[in-house]
C-alpha cells in the first residue's frame, strides 16, 4: 500500500480551483493570485516555480493551510480547508501536511527524538506510540543512530533530515517542501533531493516550492506562475526508474 496520505477519496489529493488571494498595503491593494486553478493527484511530485512575486510562495501557504484564499475554493482529500476555522486549518497542518523549510526549523535545545515527536505532542499522540513512530521515521532518513544529538552536534544535511523525519511522522497527506536545498552545498542539497525522490518512489505524494532548475528537474510536473497566474503546466516525462538512486548511497552524506 502506498505510504502518504490518510484520506480515502478516489479524487486528486488538493484540487484549488479560481483561487484569488489579495493583500492590503498601505493605500494598495495587491494581488498575489489572480485565479489560480490546479489538481494535484496522489503520489504526484511536483514542482513550482516563479521570480520573486509571481505568487508561488502565496500559492504554497495557501496549500500548506498557512493562509486561505481571498476567494476561490481550495480542497485536500475531499474536505473544503479554504472556509476553516483557525484551529481546523492548525489541524490539518500538524496532521495532513509535512512541511521542510529551507532553514530547517529544528528547536535548537531539544534532541533530535524531540523534535521529530513534537507534532504527536500536539496531536495528542500517546508516548508509546510516539516514540515508536519518531523512531521509525527516523530509521527512515538513515539517523537512528543521532536521536540523542542536538542541531548544533548536526551537519546541514543531517539536519535536514531531521526536518524530513519531522514531515513523515503523521503518514502526512502532502510533504510540501520550500526550497529544501538552500541552505545546503550541492553535494548536500543533491542528497536531499535523492532522499525526497525515494519517498515519492515510495508512494509520497511531493511539492517543492523553488526557484532552482536543477531542484525542478527531480520532479515528474513542473508548475510555473507569473504575475499570480499559472504561465505553464508541463509534465516532464521524467522516468522515475531512472531518476532512483539506492537510499544507502544518498545517506551517506
Amino acid at each position: 500500500m502506498p505510504h502518504g496520505g490518510n484520506g480515502l477519496t478516489t479524487g486528486p489529493t488538493l484540487r484549488i480551483r479560481d483561487v484569488v488571494k489579495t493583500y492590503v498595503m498601505g493605500s494598495e491593494i495587491v494581488r498575489a493570485l489572480s485565479g489560480v486553478s490546479l489538481d494535484v493527484a496522489r503520489n504526484e511530485y511536483v514542482a513550482i516555480m516563479g521570480p520573486s512575486g509571481s505568487g508561488k510562495s502565496t500559492l504554497m501557504n495557501i496549500i500548506g493551510c498557512l493562509d486561505v484564499p481571498t476567494s476561490g475554493t481550495y480542497t485536500l482529500e475531499g474536505q473544503a480547508v479554504a472556509t476553516m476555522a483557525e484551529d481546523q486549518l492548525a489541524e490539518i497542518r500538524n496532521k495532513r501536511i509535512g512541511f521542510v523549510f529551507q532553514t530547517f526549523n529544528l528547536l535548537p535545545r531539544s534532541d533530535v527524538f524531540q523534535n521529530v515527536e513534537l507534532p504527536l505532542i500536539y496531536a495528542g499522540v500517546s508516548r508509546v506510540e510516539r516514540r515508536r513512530r519518531a523512531e521509525t521515521a527516523l530509521a527512515r532518513v538513515g539517523l537512528g543512530d543521532r536521536m540523542k544529538h542536538r542541531p548544533n552536534e548536526l551537519s546541514g544535511g543531517q539536519r535536514q533530515r531531521v526536518a524530513i523525519a519531522r514531515a513523515l511522522v503523521h503518514n502526512p497527506s502532502i510533504i510540501l517542501a520550500d526550497e529544501p536545498t538552500g541552505n545546503l552545498d550541492t553535494k548536500t542539497g543533491d542528497t536531499i533531493m535523492e532522499m525526497l525522490d525515494e519517498l515519492h518512489a515510495a508512494g509520497q505524494t511531493i511539492i517543492v516550492v523553488t526557484h532552482e532548475e536543477t531542484v525542478a528537474a527531480y520532479a515528474q510536473r513542473t508548475i510555473r506562475l507569473r504575475d499570480g497566474l499559472i504561465e505553464s503546466d508541463l509534465t516532464t516525462g521524467r522516468s522515475r526508474a531512472a531518476a532512483e538512486p539506492a537510499l544507502a548511497e544518498a545517506l551517506a552524506v
